[in-house]
């Protein structure tokens, strides 16, 4: 069992739930209010942010049986 790899995971599938939330928010939009944008901007980069770092901790970290 290897916890750095569950992590990654978990961290990617968070990011991907994010991202989905922000698309989801920038497509329900229907005007241009300053809180809309500001939540599409955090959920957006926090998506990116979780997603990238998930990834990079699944590839980087080795097998070991």
């Amino acid at each position: 069992m290897n916890l750095k790899r569950i992590f990654g995971a978990i961290l990617t599938i968070l990011g991907i739930i994010a991202l989905i939330y922000a698309a989801y928010t920038f497509l329900s939009a229907g005007g241009d209010s300053m809180g809309d944008v500001k939540i599409l901007a955090v959920y957006g980069i926090l998506g990116l942010i979780f997603f990238i770092s998930g990834i990079g901790l699944v590839k980087r970290t080795k097998d070991e049986s």
